[in-house]
């Protein structure tokens, strides 16, 4: 064990019994390198955040430009900072009406925080609808709306009122009703193994808010900024919610989070009580210059276009008999295979192979393939190439 792997288990709170301890030196583009010189393929993107790959240099420049004028000033929302300003202006000039402004956060749990409470504070009511085997973070408030009882339990009492819905089940829509505050929602959910949604679910979803005077709340941390082969999924679904939130890949690869409603709802949280909601680093303006570059950067290449084009030429090479259904939509990919079994052994084989995946929480069948959005025809080839000698390994 080396001396840094040691320190690591001995100082820093753990997740797990068994991380997976590889020791980072350094990372470029679609690849993670290892202090021993092993490059691997990064098949999570850090769970989509390194969408416009690692090392980017327009985001490098955007922090080092922005460290030299200021760094923290003062708790949000005291004093004008302009790389507030300007992205909040940017990310709201792509998003449809009546998406009007932005509340930024330090992550995608802090913002899924704001909005559930923005949701309470506007209709009075106390009811959250959530869904089975959905993810929105781990504070106490995100963790009520997770949808897999056994993350949760350990740490009850949460918040009551939660309701928890079948996803992709249209007849369950009608347990929302009037005493429901917030549907919160993924639109592909993640964790639970890259689920998407049926044809007209989602537009089913709105209407049953709409009949019952419930806010709608688009969960698109790990969906957002070209992961699915649009800028945000809601583009694709035709749906418009009353809450987004975002985070992930928000700040280009520095901490950040967001949660977006119209210039009515912001309100609320400025009188009865003001300070409604607070955050003294969310909205750093360093993670705000990373964020905006990174938008620019997919903008201009056209990373959700060339997304979807890349999860085509994945569709088309990862023949296998181990594949039983590969699902998603752009670069968030799930491929479900026979068993957990050999999920494990496709895992451990891949390491060999130069490539890191990592388990989903909700689904023990299936292996992610999520990498930066910047990732070549080239290597798209190769990767897939390794997949198949991974998958041969695991039958």
């Amino acid at each position: 064990m080396s001396v840094e792997k040691e320190l690591f288990l001995k100082y820093l709170g753990q997740t797990t019994h068994h991380p997976m301890g590889i020791e980072i030196s350094h990372a470029k583009g679609c690849f993670l390198f290892d202090q021993e010189g092993e490059k691997y393929y990064d098949l999570m993107s850090g769970f989509s955040v390194s969408n416009v790959g690692h090392g980017n240099r327009s985001v490098i420049e955007a922090i080092t430009k922005q460290s030299e004028r200021y760094l923290y000033t003062m708790v949000y929302g005291a004093v004008i900072q302009s790389p507030q300003v300007r992205y909040a202006e940017a990310l709201i000039n792509l998003l449809p009406d009546p998406l009007e402004q932005v509340f930024f956060a330090n992550s995608g749990t802090e913002a899924v925080e704001g909005a559930l409470k923005l949701a309470k504070r506007a209709t009075g009511r106390t009811e959250l609808v959530t869904f089975r085997n959905s993810y929105h973070g781990s504070t106490q408030g995100a963790l009520s709306v997770m949808g897999n009882e056994a993350h949760k339990t350990a740490f009850r009492p949460l918040l009551p009122d939660v309701r928890i819905l079948e996803f992709n089940n249209p007849d369950d829509l009608t347990r929302i009703s009037n005493r429901t505050a917030a549907v919160i929602i993924e639109p592909i959910q993640g964790e639970a193994g890259i689920r998407v949604p049926e044809p007209g679910y989602l537009q089913s979803l709105r209407a049953r808010c709409d009949e019952t005077g419930t806010l709608l709340i688009f969960d698109e941390v790990q969906t957002g900024f070209g992961r699915t082969g649009t800028l945000f999924y809601l583009q694709q679904a035709e749906v418009i919610p009353d809450i987004l939130v975002l985070a992930k890949a928000l700040g280009g690869g520095m901490p950040l989070g967001a949660f977006i409603a119209s210039r009515e709802l912001m309100s609320m949280l400025t009188h009865h009580p003001s300070l409604g909601h607070l955050t003294t680093f969310g909205g750093h303006p360093v993670s705000c210059a990373a964020g905006m570059a990174a938008l620019n950067f997919i903008l201009q290449e056209e990373l959700d276009r060339k997304a979807q084009e890349k999860s085509e030429m994945f569709k088309n090479l990862l023949h296998h008999p181990a594949i039983k259904e590969i699902r998603g939509a752009g670069l968030f990919m799930g491929i479900k295979l026979a068993s957990t079994h050999q999920v494990d052994r496709f895992l451990k084989a891949s390491l060999n192979e130069g490539m890191l995946f990592d388990y989903f929480l909700f689904c023990d069948d299936a292996i992610r393939v999520a990498p930066p959005l910047i990732i070549s025809d080239e290597e798209v080839k190769d990767l897939s190439a390794r997949i198949l000698r991974a998958l041969d390994q695991s039958i």
